[in-house]
């Protein structure tokens, strides 16, 4: 199980049978290691309708700050994993794409996947107002694909001002619909 970097304490409220319960919860982010990579992938198969290949992992070791784990009381149940693509022919910027992001149902509404997406976006934003060194180029954008039938995301990102840029037919191989929309957030005003 990785350290857990970033803490936050809430409090969740419900209504039992007439009567008002509070309860505390604690929730974290942690890095992605080689000795947690088993929960990613367990997580990631649970999760999402795709097969990630051993390369998705190894990748997903290098990106540091951009790949993490969400814990609630401890418990892993969530994760995002970003990649960062340079755009030809301009060193100085890149995008950020979002591979995978998300919690396990029983956990959803809670603040892991805000906590998760507000991660890598301050990350973004703190690497796009430092110099620019040759390793960082400034993000221009994050973006990512959703399949067209899960509402559920594409409402969570357009609460942080993901558009809809575009449709992709025939995205997905095995799973229905196989269409994906394109979801991207600018960083950098060109």
């Amino acid at each position: 199980m990785g350290v857990p970097t970033t803490t936050t304490d809430n409090t969740l409220t419900s209504l039992k049978t007439s009567r008002k319960q509070t309860t505390s919860h604690r929730i974290a982010l942690g890095d992605v290691t080689q000795n947690n990579m088993g929960q990613l992938k367990r997580l990631n198969s649970v999760l999402f309708p795709v097969h990630y290949t051993d390369r998705f992992y190894k990748d997903v070791l290098e990106v540091g700050e951009f790949a993490k784990l969400a814990y609630f009381n401890d418990a892993c149940v969530g994760g995002v994993c970003c990649r960062k693509e340079l755009i030809a022919g301009t060193p100085e910027k890149s995008k950020l794409y979002i591979m995978t992001l998300g919690v396990l149902a029983p956990y959803r509404n809670l603040g892991l996947g805000t906590a998760l997406l507000k991660h890598i976006l301050e990350h973004a934003h703190s690497i796009n107002s430092s110099p620019t060194p040759q390793n960082h180029p400034k993000f221009t954008e994050v973006y990512l694909h959703v399949q067209t039938s899960n509402n559920e995301a594409i409402s969570f990102y357009k609460k942080y001002d993901f558009e809809i840029v575009g449709t992709i037919q025939d995205y997905y191989k095995k799973i229905t619909p196989p269409d994906a929309y394109i979801l991207s957030k600018k960083l950098l005003v060109e």
